[in-house]
């Protein structure tokens, strides 16, 4: 008889360590099987090989396949669940796919993609040189840090091809499927076959493309989100991180996690971006692992002309109130010249505030007690946190006068606004309102052939598309992120700026930007528009050396959710108490612990949330404070948060 340790997919009696099972037949580690656990069955991932232990066993029912899952994976298991104290069953979970017991049908086609071999383009000399400093550089995480238009994609090709060339496999990270196409037909032309994931599939076909992989004999690709990282890949050579700096690499449900940091114990990973994030950049610079890209990858002579606009400025905004007049202007000659124009506001809906100019009543969701957006096209008030839908007001309940206004504007009301000044226009809107089928990926291709004169829309328009026909290039307010009380909003900002910048800097044609502000003067509008990151990372970094903000320390957000508001304000300042005895009592003296206080989003359907964060020079002290507390269902947790909102 045979004993191993295996890591079931559900706790038992509160336990969330490994459990000693036996097996007539010797494992392997890594093998998924069936255990029973309780009066169930549940599967679970043998993870070591044991001696009999004095206690009796039950046996493994069945193995689920013959290949066990590589070494990387049961290392990334018990490392994502010490790192980010995630229980060790939700990391299991989140590793297999759904249904995995389940007998499927074949699958009718094949979902991994094969496309002819596109023709090669040459690297110039930049490219060739970075190519070299990343294979020359012995750090295991190298961050490529790269203009827009600089050509990263082609290094990441050619990055893979010696990778598959040694018999390896590639995992390619993009944000998301829908807003990185580009790049996503860039790898499926020059490889006979990439595997796509992306959360449209179903679970079916999510779970025989997991099994292709897991039974594969050659090495492949994999491209998708960050939870194509669980992806059974044979062989791991190179994890590429497209776009490093954007938000859905942080997982925010259970197991919290960054895919950045998960990438880098599992494999050597190449972190892409032009506006990469300050903390990366400070870990990579202080390891020698930075490679540099400043030249745009085909080189010509087209300017692109950078106007900042003062929104407070009223004389420059008489024909529009959200457009100013030269913007207005440029859009017309863009129209005159068969070129394209491009509007970005990254706030969708017509109206973001409704309010009663009578009594000051304001539109909230009775939910989540958040403002309403209004959406005139449907002629509707949504909220954007619950997706609660409710009526347009067209009297206060509160005085009952009629005096209703509707104040900011989304994308929507960018839409009228351009439809009434370029009626013959051809007008397009881009976020997360577009309706299925016109979504920028569906239409890409008209797009690009210039079929369309004006694009509106949010981040969905910023990222990974080109636009070979933009002449005009419009930020309708630049500032609107600062006001986030959040110490990531100012880094937010600036990249959102810079990468929607950067459409109409990849040298096509002659364009002319306009960059709308309240705040014209900002340190962050002046480094966007000179495309200056280092000044900027050299600003911020400061700001966050006094403060003791990452990347000078580490942070952990604990989060109370009670019914009712006084649960939730009792539940925090007890927590908090507890929390500051335990410092005392432990002389963690580099540990900070911010007052409780409430969420930003502080009503939800869940209740009420309040919260505390702590910041600690080592993630030692941050695991010694945790470890001490009670964990209750009331309790949430986030190490390293991308945000304290």
């Amino acid at each position: 008889m045979n004993y191993y340790l295996v890591a079931p997919a559900k706790t038992f009696h509160n336990s969330d360590n490994t459990l000693t099972y036996a097996s007539t037949e010797p494992l392997k580690i890594g093998h998924i099987v069936e255990i029973p656990l309780g009066k169930n069955t549940t599967i679970g991932i043998v993870s070591a090989k044991t001696s009999q232990p004095n206690f009796k066993t039950k046996e493994i029912i069945r193995v689920l396949y013959v290949e066990p899952l590589p070494k990387h994976l049961v290392k990334a298991l018990f490392w994502l669940s010490d790192y980010y104290r995630c229980p060790l069953s939700t990391v299991v979970q989140a590793m297999l796919p759904r249904g995995i017991t389940k007998k499927r049908r074949k699958l009718k086609a094949d979902n991994s993609i094969t496309v002819p071999k596109a023709p090669t383009n040459p690297l110039n000399a930049a490219q060739k040189r970075a190519i070299k400093e990343i294979n020359q550089n012995p750090a295991n995480t190298i961050l490529l840090h790269g203009i827009t238009g600089s050509g990263k994609t082609n290094i990441y090709i050619e990055l893979a091809k010696q990778t598959i060339a040694k018999q390896k496999s590639v995992i390619l990270l993009v944000p998301e499927i829908a807003l990185t196409s580009q790049l996503v037909r860039n790898f499926q032309a020059h490889f006979n076959q990439v595997i796509l994931l992306h959360s449209a599939q179903t679970e079916a076909v999510r779970h025989q493309l997991w099994e292709k992989s897991l039974q594969a004999n050659q090495p492949h690709i994999i491209v998708g989100p960050r939870s194509a990282l669980f992806a059974p890949v044979r062989n791991l050579g190179l994890v590429i991180i497209d776009e490093a700096h954007e938000p859905s690499y942080h997982q925010d449900q259970n197991p919290k996690y960054s895919a950045l940091r998960l990438a880098a114990i599992m494999s050597k990973t190449i972190l892409g971006s032009a506006t990469p994030l300050v903390t990366d950049y400070y870990i990579c610079n202080r390891h020698k692992a930075i490679v540099e890209l400043s030249e745009l990858a085909v080189k010509n002579e087209k300017n692109a002309d950078i106007s900042v606009i003062d929104l407070k400025n009223r004389p420059d905004f008489t024909r529009s109130r959200l457009l100013s007049n030269q913007l207005i202007a440029s859009i017309q000659d863009s129209l005159n010249n068969h070129t394209q124009s491009m509007i970005f506001h990254n706030r969708r809906g017509t109206a973001p505030l409704t309010i009663c100019d009578h009594c000051g009543w304001q539109a909230l969701c009775q939910n989540c007690l958040l403002p309403l957006v209004l959406h005139a096209d449907k002629f509707q008030m949504r909220c954007h946190t619950c997706g609660r839908i409710y009526p347009v007001p067209t009297a206060c309940p509160e005085c009952k006068n009629t005096t209703i206004h509707h104040k900011g504007f989304g994308t929507k009301m960018l839409e009228e606004e351009l439809r009434r000044l370029f009626p013959q226009a051809n007008i397009a809107r881009f976020d997360a309102d577009t309706e299925s089928g016109q979504q920028l990926t569906h239409i890409y291709d008209q797009v690009h052939a210039g079929e369309y004169d004006i694009l509106v829309g949010t981040q969905m328009i910023a990222k990974g598309f080109d636009f070979p026909k933009l002449s005009t290039l419009g930020i309708a307010q630049a500032d609107a992120g600062l006001s986030l009380p959040d110490y990531s909003s100012e880094e937010r900002t600036f990249q959102l700026i810079t990468q929607v910048i950067g459409r109409a800097k990849r040298g096509h044609q002659n364009s002319h930007i306009f960059i709308q502000s309240y705040q014209p003067n900002h340190p962050l509008i002046s480094f966007a528009t000179q495309s200056d990151y280092i000044s900027f990372y050299n600003y911020l970094l400061q700001k966050r050396k006094i403060s003791s903000l990452p990347p000078y320390s580490f942070l952990l957000k604990i989060s109370l959710t009670y019914k009712t508001e006084r649960g939730a304000i009792l539940g925090a300042q007890k927590l908090n108490k507890k929390i500051i005895q335990f410092i005392h009592q432990h002389q963690l003296s580099q540990v900070s612990v911010t007052p409780p206080t409430p969420a930003f989003h502080e009503r939800t359907a869940s209740g009420y949330t309040w919260q505390i964060a702590l910041k600690a020079k080592t993630r030692k002290d941050l695991f010694a404070v945790f470890d001490s507390l009670d964990k209750t269902p009331y309790l949430h947790y986030d190490f390293d948060p991308i945000t304290l909102l």
